[in-house]
């Protein structure tokens, strides 16, 4: 089959119909983002009489929980993703983090808590595979690093939203025993909100491409043109290129799957482990464990948790809407090269103030804010780097695998560790779990200075050529 899909789609301008498929999309980070800062919020609420009775380690271990949750939602939705498409997965996901949500607000003690955790984070790890994959699918490749960025960056907005949250529900306004459980609540309700607004959004029509139904992709691209160019398709420059040539198939074995990325490409394989094992281990380690840090350390009051995390949340927000065009315009590779080793160098750079009761809470409050306003965009473009660089056979596996192995090995363990470290009551063990982080995060901008893509512009089919392609210039 010869197909002008990709072609049309790279051409469009940004439009109100990009802007509104981003939005019901791009809603699954703040939703994550949402839960992370609220879990982080309510830590000493959860540890109380008026919580579940949490100690430190049980409240960091149920965030590792989530977290291999969301290992295990990324493996198998991904998959399915790939092999069924995009819109059935990206509605599948949604439900189950939202139904998991709503039943965390009724946990009755750690077990519970943890198994309702888990399945929070089933269904937020599929998101991910789902909507990256979609997302890039469907945005115009001049604009796609600064769109994968912003949206990636929204999991700010709902640490935001969750901070603000967490301050009203434990600021006395309602009873401590009910008001972290409306807190789930809030999260649940948003996930179903959103999910009536994604029933309005297509297949990916590239996905479509793959299974031959070419009139059903063409008919949903037309529609788009129609949109972007308020009703004259005319007025569209041609699409760049010659068609592409694929041979249709029902799905991508395995064998080819594994194949391809142990062999053809090896080194992007390298290259998306090290970058995704170096921002979770960051993000799950600081970010995580970062309430327990302060209050354990500097005394804060649990009312007073949330305005701590809530500059790190606004800081982190701002990075990728500043930061984004600068990926596609200065370019992949120098960008993040130099936020991963940045951010690196400045979390370095806090070990000795920390470790000698240097830095009081608002000193530190403010260094790491700088830092996540550096490492937010360098975690985000993690995630479109391995989007961009794998075959569209196997974009949102790829995505799944790399998250997943990068999760075991960078983020899972993570925050249990740091909980063991936060109990010891000693900094310096403390300042050696985050010159770990640093370490991970200046190995991550080595790797990418010395075999990253440069993708910035280009189409997803001439950055990495469909295994179904049949054209052996594509």
């Amino acid at each position: 089959m010869e197909t002008d899909i990709p072609q049309r789609l790279d051409r469009l301008p940004w439009s109100r119909w990009h802007a509104r498929i981003i939005f019901a999309l791009g809603t699954s980070w703040l939703l994550d983002g949402l839960e992370v800062t609220m879990v982080g919020s309510l830590s000493g609420i959860l540890e109380s009489k008026s919580g579940l009775r949490l100690t430190d380690p049980q409240v960091t271990g149920a965030a590792t929980t989530y977290l291999a949750g969301a290992v295990t939602g990324a493996l198998l939705f991904g998959y399915l993703t790939d092999r069924l498409g995009r819109r059935k997965l990206f509605l599948v996901t949604l439900a189950t983090y939202s139904l998991a949500t709503i039943a965390s607000a009724f946990s009755w003690g750690i077990f519970s808590f943890s198994l309702f955790r888990f399945f929070t984070g089933i269904g937020i790890g599929g998101e991910y595979a789902a909507i990256n994959s979609a997302v890039d699918e469907l945005i115009p490749g001049k604009v796609r690093g600064t769109v994968d960025l912003v949206v990636n960056g929204t999991f700010w907005v709902g640490a935001t939203i969750g901070s603000l949250a967490a301050m009203f529900l434990i600021s006395g306004h309602l009873p401590q025993n009910t008001g972290w459980r409306y807190a789930f609540g809030v999260g649940g309700s948003l996930g179903i909100l959103v999910l009536i607004l994604r029933l309005f959004v297509p297949e990916s029509p590239r996905w479509l491409m793959l299974r031959g139904r070419e009139e059903e992709a063409g008919n949903i691209v037309s529609e788009i043109e129609n949109r972007a160019s308020h009703g004259d398709a005319t007025s569209l420059p041609e699409p760049e290129g010659e068609k592409l040539k694929i041979k249709v198939r029902d799905h991508t074995p395995l064998g080819e799957i594994f194949r391809n990325m142990a062999g053809e490409n090896r080194k992007r394989s390298i290259l998306a482990l090290v970058l995704m094992a170096s921002q979770s281990f960051f993000f799950n380690a600081v970010f995580f464990s970062y309430a327990l840090v302060i209050k354990r350390f500097f005394h804060i009051g649990d009312r007073d948790l949330p305005m701590h995390l809530l500059p790190f949340a606004v800081a982190s927000f701002l990075g990728p809407i500043l930061l984004a065009k600068l990926y596609d315009t200065i370019g992949r590779k120098p960008m993040i090269t130099a936020s991963y080793g940045i951010a690196g160098l400045l979390l370095a750079a806090s070990l000795y103030p920390f470790a000698h009761g240097m830095l009081g809470p608002r000193g530190m409050g403010i260094w790491f804010s700088c830092i996540f306003f550096i490492a937010s965009s360098a975690a985000s473009a993690a995630y479109l780097t391995v989007s961009e660089i794998f075959p569209l056979e196997i974009r949102a596996f790829a995505i799944a695998i790399f998250y997943a192995i990068g999760t075991l090995i960078g983020g899972v363990g993570a925050p249990y560790l740091f909980g063991v470290l936060i109990a010891t009551g000693s900094r310096p063990w403390v300042a050696f779990g985050y010159g770990l982080g640093a370490l991970f995060m200046l190995t991550g901008a080595l790797f990418e200075h010395f075999i990253g893509v440069e993708a910035a512009g280009k189409s997803l089919e001439s950055i990495s050529k469909p295994l179904q392609s049949t054209d052996e210039a594509a």
